[in-house]
């Protein structure tokens, strides 16, 4: 009634006893909304003089909707019907170790002490958890780190936030892989990053490009450049650490994907090539276990963990202190080792089947890139399809693969002739039987 105008300010409301009667209900039921009202500023009490209705600033006319902001086409809904989805960073449901994590989540609650439940755990994730990440990373990459440089987050994308909050004030402008991880550009920016776009070539990021563009971080992807595949040669993985060392400039090595190598030895991280120096090395659990946990890791070469522990120090855990004692119980048992080999082994399995499928099915119209390593690979056309057209007809097929030209930030020098096909989330029958309905789809005149 005060909302509405039906009491106006200053009017007094029927006293508790009065409106107790009239509504045959108690009176400390009156009271209590009464009391609501004074709390919320429609009414306001004084001693012996009871309840007055205060007035209600009028709320102005809307304003219009401001214009929406144009933006580049999202890729297909993922709700429409399709066969077949090559969809990036989708897994096999069957390679999750789900007996394993029912048991490991029902003895950490058991050992998980209340003060652990009901407190906040340190930001850079429990210790536990962080000693076993840093012995993973030295046995598998070569990593040498103590746990204090860990750092446990939930998801690359939270790692780049915090790791470009770190960096604006000193390293203010990052340069980036192009074509590149979208998601680090957008999460930079957004940070107040100027992002500086460096070409990349057939052994990886330009580094002359890098050394005259004035950057004071850069952002790479060297073991499996993302998205084309290009592997980082040693020679410019010195002139990367010389780099550094000649501006005082922070490289970021995101080895999103390490674990993945099919045929040939894992390339050595540049982390590791000389411990020490400002390398940020990044990794993340989303490939090879599950990207619904949203577990990822950083370490921070000590000029950055000592702005973390200055700057940072009272952020909270950005993962559950459950999740982070079933992972610790996970990486420092056999059974890790043992996932991934698994994993490695039914991924290549399909990774080699894609491609000789695509091969055999799409002959020498198109060309495959990025072979070797990883969950994805790229399919480039070379008759001049662009890739709206490539998408639309795969759909009209119902098989949905995914653009390439949301990577690049110089979009002039991007053919438009490339789609991105992801594989691990799909059955080696569903990946012949999607490559075979993608050259009926391509096969056909324009």
């Amino acid at each position: 009634m005060i909302a509405a105008g039906q009491l106006r300010p200053g009017e007094r409301l029927p006293s508790t006893r009065a409106l107790a009667a009239t509504l045959a209900v108690g009176r400390n039921t009156v009271e209590n909304a009464y009391a609501q009202l004074v709390v919320e500023g429609y009414v306001s009490s004084r001693q012996g003089s009871g309840y007055e209705v205060q007035p209600l600033v009028e709320l102005g006319p809307c304003p219009p909707p401001a214009p929406a902001e144009r933006r580049e086409a999202p890729p297909p809904p993922l709700g429409e019907r399709v066969r077949i989805d090559f969809q990036y960073g989708q897994l096999d449901p069957r390679d999750f170790p789900l007996g394993l994590w029912r048991r490991w989540t029902a003895q950490a609650l058991d050992e998980l002490r209340p003060e652990e439940l009901v407190g906040y755990s340190s930001g850079k994730g429990a210790y536990g958890l962080r000693r076993e990440v840093a012995r993973y990373l030295r046995r598998s990459r070569g990593v040498v780190c103590a746990p204090e440089q860990v750092l446990i987050c939930a998801g690359t994308t939270y790692a780049l936030s915090l790791l470009g909050q770190m960096l604006r004030p000193r390293w203010g402008r990052v340069a980036m892989e192009d074509p590149g991880y979208p998601n680090a550009k957008e999460v930079f920016a957004k940070c107040g990053l100027g992002l500086l776009p460096i070409p990349v070539e057939e052994d990886g990021l330009c580094v002359d490009a890098l050394a005259g563009s004035g950057a004071g971080a850069v952002y790479t992807t060297p073991s499996h450049q993302f998205p084309g595949g290009a592997v980082l040669s040693i020679q410019k993985r010195h002139q990367l650490l010389n780099w550094a060392r000649q501006t005082g400039g922070i490289v970021i090595e995101d080895d999103y994907d390490s674990e993945f190598r099919y045929h040939g030895r894992p390339i050595p991280s540049i982390a590791s090539l000389s411990p020490g120096d400002n390398v940020v090395y990044m990794g993340t659990l989303s490939k090879i276990l599950s990207p619904g946990l949203r577990v990822s890791y950083m370490v921070l070469p000590p000029l950055l963990t000592e702005v973390y522990d200055r700057e940072f120090a009272e952020y909270p855990a950005s993962v559950s202190i459950l999740e982070q004692k079933v992972l610790e119980r996970f990486l420092g048992s056999e059974r890790w080792e043992a996932h991934l080999r698994r994993v490695c082994t039914a991924n290549r399995k399909k990774h080699d089947l894609l491609v000789r499928c695509l091969k055999e099915e799409l002959g020498g119209r198109f060309a495959v890139q990025g072979e070797n390593a990883g969950l994805h690979l790229l399919v480039q056309s070379l008759e001049g399809w662009g890739e709206e057209a490539l998408i639309r007809r795969a759909l009209a097929r119902q098989v949905r693969v995914y653009p390439v030209s949301r990577y690049w930030m110089e979009r002039a020098r991007y053919g438009g002739d490339t789609v991105l096909l992801g594989f691990a989330g799909l059955s080696e029958g569903e990946i012949c039987e999607g490559v075979r309905l993608l050259g009926e789809a391509w096969g056909e005149e324009g």
